[in-house]
């Protein structure tokens, strides 16, 4: 294996800052000239893989193509295809990374942070300002940030896709592509000063819910070795009409269902499809999602973890106090009621009665069973089996920064919604947001220590931080953020252990055929 090293335009002193010069490294494709930025060097749109268009439309990545010279890496590439406006534009050739080192040489073998965007797995870019990686980079690791493909083109799954994969499997692309980039940085994070040997994924949502996913793929093991979720995780059941929490589909029904894309868009095949410009596609009715094909999701991944079939790396999740806040909670009682019982069935009077609205309100004590069908029981779910079946450890949070609300407020009784915590550990806080505090950039410094910490120890605790022990069934001790870093117990767990009776009755055969 060819040895990468730093090759640098000019050094000072041994031991002392590179020059503000612009510097090459040296990858298994070639050189990139990266850009010195306040101590750091950030590499921007580095290709990890070969553009997926035309007939890679679809497919697996391919190892991206070796270059002649010096390319450029200087700005970000386009983001994916998708109905938003990504900051750096969008293309159909989106297969980029970004790297924010702090290493002197190619021999520092600095801890590495890989950073998977959010966006439902329908958006999403690294070129957001909220994800630029240097001030994580400052406090010791090698942060990168990778791209993936969403929407219709990273996600569809159809008879025709399955017949040409080997494996017999379609769908997953979006994942493939992490995983790829995952064994890219795995081959080449060295030549940047980073520890392959230590790399940690960490994502938001989506990002969240894909590093879940990563850790129970047999195609991702060893390509990392930890993660940290905010607001995802994915143990709910499969069901062929999906709702948050129970967002997987079998790739069965998800072939049925790109099937039925397929006829409506008015084509026949898979290679006309291909034909068609990218952002001529029609759109996907619903939100295309990760299935369970048996091969890059073996399972349900709660049955997987049962099983004791997962990468075992310590894991650091949490979600925050008010998610359900932030996707269209309903306006009146009635309709809540009404939304409960459509999707829960017999379990919806317990779960109405754990979860209660107000008599003309539907208040945070109602939107928390939002919260915690989607992100709250996935990571206390999480935390539990990893700590009940696993070797290495779980980390568990809860961010409830906000200002306390007065009572003739319209934001009272609110508390930290979807993403609010991904500027807080980026340390890209917003102090003009209607949510800061006097206390955000005291709680934006803690997590992002945590969160460097777990990247270099598999442990967020350091010298001057309050203790944060791992969490178990024996010890469900929880890390809140809320003006300050403390312990506490876990939120609303009474509740959950009644939403945890409904999910235990989803993954029975009687159960499974009721969802059908």
């Amino acid at each position: 294996m060819k040895k990468s090293v730093f090759v640098l335009c000019t050094l000072l002193a041994a031991g002392s800052l590179i020059a503000q010069q612009p510097v090459s490294v040296k990858v298994e494709e070639g050189l990139l000239q990266g850009t010195p930025e306040e101590g750091l060097m950030v590499y921007k749109g580095v290709p990890f893989a070969e553009p997926p268009v035309g007939d890679l439309r679809w497919r697996a990545p391919m190892p991206a193509r070796k270059w002649d010279g010096v390319r450029q890496a200087n700005k970000f590439a386009p983001g994916p295809m998708q109905g938003g406006n990504p900051p750096s534009g969008k293309s159909e050739d989106c297969l980029y990374l970004n790297v924010w080192t702090p290493a002197r040489s190619a021999n520092d073998r600095i801890p590495v942070l890989v950073w998977i965007y959010g966006g439902g797995f329908n958006f999403g870019s690294t070129a957001e300002t909220t994800y630029s990686g240097e001030k994580l980079a400052k406090k010791g690791v090698v942060l990168v940030s990778i791209a993936y493909r969403v929407g219709q083109l990273g996600f569809l799954a159809h008879p025709a896709l399955s017949a040409e994969n080997k494996n017999h499997v379609s769908g997953n692309y979006g994942l493939l592509d992490m995983i790829a980039a995952l064994a890219w940085i795995q081959k080449n994070i060295a030549a940047f000063g980073g520890d392959p040997k230590k790399v940690t994924i960490f994502g938001e949502s989506a990002g969240g819910i894909a590093v879940s996913m990563l850790c129970a793929s047999p195609l991702a093991k060893g390509l990392f070795q930890g993660a940290i979720s905010e607001s995802g995780g994915s143990f709910g059941p499969p069901r062929p009409t999906t709702f948050p929490g129970e967002n997987l589909k079998r790739l069965r029904d998800a072939e049925s269902a790109g099937e039925a894309y397929v006829k409506n868009a008015g084509f026949s095949t898979i290679a006309d499809l291909r034909k068609i410009d990218a952002d001529k596609l029609p759109p996907v009715r619903g939100l295309a999602w990760p299935i369970i094909d048996g091969w890059v999701i073996p399972d349900d991944q709660y049955k997987l973890y049962e099983a004791k079939k997962y990468n075992d790396v310590p894991v650091l999740v949490g979600y925050n106090s008010d998610e359900g806040a932030s996707f269209s909670p309903p306006k009146t009682p009635e309709e809540y009621i009404n939304a409960v019982k459509q999707r829960y069935g017999r379990f919806a009077d317990t779960l109405i009665k754990a979860y209660p609205a107000g008599t003309t309100t539907v208040p945070k004590t109602a939107r928390d069973l939002s919260r915690d069908a989607a992100f709250g029981w996935q990571t206390w779910s999480w935390a539990r089996l990893h700590a009940k079946t696993g070797k290495s450890k779980a980390y568990y949070y809860y961010f409830d920064q906000h200002p306390a609300y007065a009572s003739d407020s319209p934001r009272f009784g609110y508390g930290s919604p979807h993403g609010q915590e991904v500027a807080f550990v980026f340390q890209h806080l917003n102090p003009s947001s209607q949510q800061a505090t006097d206390t955000d950039e005291q709680v934006s410094a803690a997590m992002a220590t945590y969160w460097t910490n777990f990247a270099k120890y598999g442990n967020p605790n350091g010298k001057g931080m309050p203790e944060w022990p791992a969490f178990s069934d024996a010890n469900p001790v929880v890390m809140y953020f809320n003006q300050k870093a403390y312990t506490g117990k876990v939120p609303s767990e009474e509740s959950l252990k009644v939403l945890d009776a409904y999910f235990r009755w989803r993954r029975t055969q009687e159960g499974d055929t009721w969802a059908k």
